[in-house]
């Protein structure tokens, strides 16, 4: 693709090439609209680095940015850019169109440009463009699990900033599990003192019997958590934290046994993979438990969303509890089997009571309260069920989301969650149907990597990139010819190596080499 007509990720929704550019130089200064002072320091805190350029404020600066209410058509988080030799105008009617238009801006200039390290000596052109850009899905997810393998904040931050530059509106934290607790709560702090370390973990997948004997532990603080916080909603990024309940939770256990549906039981944090069969219990002290948590994670994260897992979850241990038989006689349940849809309906009461969408993740045959914002992940047609029942949902079909599963069958592919194969193009081409006739809505489209095969930060990125990138260019711009859209994504890893990101392949066929079951999520 000619240098002039640089491949955009994602693509605009309209893009006019024109002849020339404009230069980017010391003496360069930026005109600023009374709202848009947060885009400006963006701007300048994100090309500083590589460039060097201060873009000093000036009232009569050739470089605008201009927060103009009056452009209501273009939504939330859609902006017009135009580049002439003379003069750049970035305008938007909300502060996040003008933090979307920075990132355009960013891939229009030379991909030195997103170097963390000074490069000297590079002409900073932009080329001329019209653009009018607005995304086509509301919700443009990214949900990394931390809970297997923790990262440090620092990590996370690194990804909320590859997030918007690929416009990804969201992050997901899946911050507790099985296998470790990573959220502070003051109230219970064997949590993150318990909960937060296993003795070892499970090498290979779900029901391998070999160990690495290795301890792997981490937790988070509260002030790093609101840290993180901040720097996502000065990017345009929010944060979804995710809290598992009633399943999956066998590291709240192994801290808090009273809990659990087994009365006197001593746990320990789990060491293997798959999906574990202790649950929490449904007397009331489980209850109020996890309305504490929830009340931390409210206090930490503003995010309108709450995830509070929901799925997974075995109902072996109520069927022989005492307790729960109780629980199912005095609400009227038919039997263990309801339990779940009750407890999550009780949680995501407390939720709602607190003006927060409880969401969860949804199973074949699953029965939420309608206010639930769901996630499908299963098959395709539980987004359809979904929608008809009235939910909101957010899809993710883990044939072409789920980006732990390998990018292609080549035994030079990194170890992966077995089973199916999940290449570029499977990504891109996911694009559920938007029926407006069933009474729901569709919010947008969401990637998740789960981490039990994926330790390393070098291993996060081979899984997460190039796929995620395909998955922001279909989410925002909708459908492109595989070509057109291949040409641009592979033109894209200039960026990504700018960006010291150690991607997967553009070609599933042509692995690049990696530096550093059943299928169930």
């Amino acid at each position: 693709m000619p240098a002039s007509r640089p491949a955009l990720v994602p693509a605009p929704t309209q893009l006019t090439h024109r002849p020339g550019h404009f230069t980017l130089g010391p003496h360069t200064t930026v005109r600023i609209t009374p709202g848009a002072e947060p885009a400006a320091t963006l701007l300048r805190t994100l090309i500083a680095p590589a460039t060097g350029l201060p873009l000093h404020p000036a009232p009569d600066g050739p470089f605008v940015l201009a927060l103009d209410p009056g452009l209501g058509g273009l939504g939330t988080e859609g902006y017009g850019l135009t580049i002439s030799h003379d003069a750049v105008l970035l305008r938007a009617a909300h502060l996040t169109g003008l933090l979307r238009g920075i990132q355009t801006i960013r891939q229009l200039l030379p991909a030195e440009a997103l170097s963390h390290r000074a490069r000297p000596g590079v002409p900073w052109h932009l080329p001329c463009v019209e653009i009018t850009d607005v995304p086509r899905r509301a919700w443009r997810g990214f949900m990394l699990d931390v809970a297997r393998h923790f990262q440090p904040v620092a990590f996370l931050r690194r990804y909320v900033d590859l997030l918007a530059l690929h416009k990804v509106n969201v992050l997901q934290l899946h911050l507790t599990d099985d296998q470790g607790w990573r959220l502070p709560v003051a109230d219970y702090p064997l949590l993150t003192e318990v909960g937060g370390r296993r003795a070892q973990s499970m090498v290979g997948p779900a029901g391998s019997d070999v160990f690495d004997g290795m301890p792997h532990e981490g937790t988070y603080t509260d002030g790093e958590l609101r840290d993180l916080v901040t720097y996502a909603t000065a990017r345009g990024v929010t944060i979804v934290p995710e809290v598992e309940m009633p399943g999956h939770t066998r590291a709240a256990l192994a801290a808090y046994p009273e809990l659990g549906a087994v009365p006197g039981r001593r746990l320990d944090v789990w060491t293997h993979w798959g999906v574990c069969d202790t649950v929490l219990g449904v007397h009331d002290p489980a209850l109020d438990f996890c309305r504490t948590v929830l009340d931390t994670v409210l206090d930490i994260f503003p995010s309108p969303h709450v995830h509070i897992g929901g799925d997974e979850c075995p109902t072996t241990e109520w069927a022989a509890s005492a307790a729960a038989r109780e629980r199912i006689e005095a609400e009227g349940l038919s039997g263990p089997g309801e339990l779940r849809g009750w407890f999550l309906g009780r949680i995501g009461a407390h939720l709602m009571e607190r003006g927060r969408i409880p969401t969860a993740w949804a199973e074949t045959g699953e029965s939420l309260p309608p206010e639930f914002t769901v996630m499908t992940w299963r098959d395709p047609e539980h987004t359809q069920v979904a929608l008809k029942r009235g939910h909101a949902v957010v899809s993710g079909h883990y044939k072409a989301t789920y980006l732990d599963y390998a990018q292609s069958a080549s035994p030079a592919e990194p170890p992966a969650q077995p089973g199916a194969v999940v290449d570029l193009r499977a990504v891109h081409d996911h694009d559920p149907p938007d029926d407006p006739t069933t009474g729901g809505e569709l919010l947008g489209v969401q990637a998740q990597l789960w981490t039990e095969f994926a330790p390393t930060a070098a291993h996060v990125d081979y899984l997460a990139f190039p796929r995620l990138a395909a998955l922001a260019d279909r989410a925002w711009h909708g459908a492109s010819p595989w070509p057109l859209a291949r040409a641009r994504l592979t033109a894209h890893g200039a960026r990504l190596a700018a960006l010291g990101v150690r991607h997967g392949p553009f070609d599933p066929y042509i692995p690049v080499p990696h530096r550093s079951g059943e299928e169930s999520r």
